[in-house]
């Protein structure tokens, strides 16, 4: 009460309207909560309200504001010269310090998975945590030595918290680490005018894309950038239900080396091929294809022209198979497309048993709001093994597979590829400007061949 006494006296002394009128100095406010501070923080809720009120109507105040300097007045008061300054912030609230539940070591062991199966969304690496830490207490003391985070230790306790941990905390850890990298290829796709009458245009109503069989494929060039000569290519092939996908290099795009590659996809499949569709390419629309889809009872249809959402599921695969993998470097010998095929069969096994994938369910459009919702993360082995269609004998088969597959392996394996891979892009390369030395002065250097082949491949690698 001896608040109340004494600032009902001061509002008193003046009317109400004078005091709000009245201009005071800076010095005198400062001075004046100051008193007021520490009434204020001795006084009970009652009085508390009746400072506040009185320090509102004298001042001005915002009611938060004036809340703030008498609570930090008396923390924070900082000397200038001959006065005083206060120094209060309402929109600064003190933190709260508590535990760590997630220590460095966590932290430590969720980035070096993410960086391992090749930087997945959150969303992903959660789903992909419980077979991660499964395959990584089955196969790590192995191959320790190999990487680069050798001292990870794994135990029960790390293990419960990776598992434990939310979706938008490993956003969070992972927030700092990820960067984000647009590269552009070129399309090698020439319209194949003949035949385009007797292969239809695809509808999603003639295909059941409920289950495995019906696929997408797709040729991607590795000409760097200069579309002349023979170089090589890769044929892609991915089923739209299970996303199980299957690469394979070509010497060019005859039809001779493109149908053999098709072949040889089409035997590796764990299911029964169904359905094929292709661009408007003349590698695929032509008599040969089209005579052993009619044999084969294989549906075969094709995307509109300069429409690419037709084949939306290939190009993705596209992206996240060959040219992250392969980069965008030019390849036209032998030796190089043996080292491509090498590394498309580790990944093959890498991608479709390790890495998982979310399938568009639904879609909706609000307004300018477009709401999508998707499934549960899960792998093409996962999906192959919960469809129905597959017989059981090549279900135990992807099995028997998957139990002595080892990913940190096939990991080091792609790593060493793709680092041969370079090496013998650099040797041709550097042979070329010897001759070129040979024959006449040149103002390339050799060193800009090194930032070249930094630039070849995805930065993550």
């Amino acid at each position: 009460m001896k608040g109340e006494i004494q600032y009902k006296g001061l509002l008193q002394q003046q009317p109400q309207e004078d005091i709000l009128n009245k201009e005071l100095m800076l010095s005198e406010r400062i001075k004046l909560v100051k008193i007021m501070s520490k009434n204020y923080m001795n006084a009970n809720k009652k009085d508390k309200g009746f400072i506040l009120d009185s320090l509102i109507r004298i001042t001005g105040y915002s009611r938060k504001y004036a809340s703030a300097l008498l609570i930090k007045s008396t923390q924070t008061v900082k000397l200038n010269g001959s006065g005083f300054i206060l120094k209060a912030d309402p929109g600064k609230r003190s933190s709260r310090k508590r535990a760590k539940i997630y220590g460095e070591e966590v932290q430590r062991i969720l980035l070096f998975l993410w960086r391992t199966f090749d930087y997945p969304c959150s969303q992903r690496l959660q789903a992909m945590l419980p077979y991660q830490l499964q395959k990584m207490e089955q196969f790590w003391t192995l191959h320790a030595s190999d990487w680069k985070d050798r001292a990870i230790n794994l135990n029960g306790d790390i293990k419960a918290l990776l598992l434990n941990m939310s979706r938008s905390t490993i956003e969070r850890i992972l927030g700092v680490e990820r960067r984000k990298y647009q590269l552009k290829g070129i399309s090698h796709t020439k319209p194949g005018s003949l035949l385009k009458h007797q292969i239809p245009i695809r509808t999603f109503a003639e295909w059941n894309e409920h289950q495995p069989g019906f696929t997408e494929i797709d040729l991607v060039g590795h000409e760097g950038g200069f579309s002349c000569g023979e170089f090589c290519l890769s044929l892609n092939m991915t089923d739209i239900h299970t996303g199980w996908t299957e690469t394979q290099g070509v010497r060019n795009k005859a039809q001779v080396h493109v149908f053999k590659a098709f072949q040889e996809l089409r035997a590796r499949l764990p299911f029964p091929l169904k359905g094929i569709d292709s661009d408007n390419g003349s590698e695929f629309i032509n008599n040969h294809m089209l005579r052993y889809c009619e044999q084969e009872q294989l549906s075969f249809t094709r995307g509109r022209k300069n429409y690419k959402n037709d084949q939306c599921y290939i190009e993705q695969k596209n992206w996240s198979i060959v040219r992250k993998y392969a980069g965008y470097a030019r390849y036209d010998s032998e030796e190089e497309l043996l080292i491509l095929n090498e590394l498309y069969q580790q990944l093959r096994l890498f991608t479709n048993y390790f890495l998982p994938g979310m399938q568009l369910q639904e879609k909706l459009r609000i307004g300018a709001q477009v709401k999508k919702r998707y499934d549960t993360p899960r792998t093409p082995f996962q999906r192959v093994l919960e469809s129905p269609i597959v017989s059981i004998q090549d279900k135990e088969a992807l099995m028997k597979t998957y139990e002595y597959l080892n990913p940190f392996e096939l990991k080091r394996k792609i790593k060493y590829l793709q680092t041969r891979l370079r090496e013998v892009r650099r040797k041709k390369e550097l042979d070329v400007l010897t001759c070129e030395d040979k024959l006449k002065p040149t103002n390339f250097r050799k060193e800009k061949l090194d930032e070249e082949m930094n630039e070849t491949f995805h930065p993550h690698f």
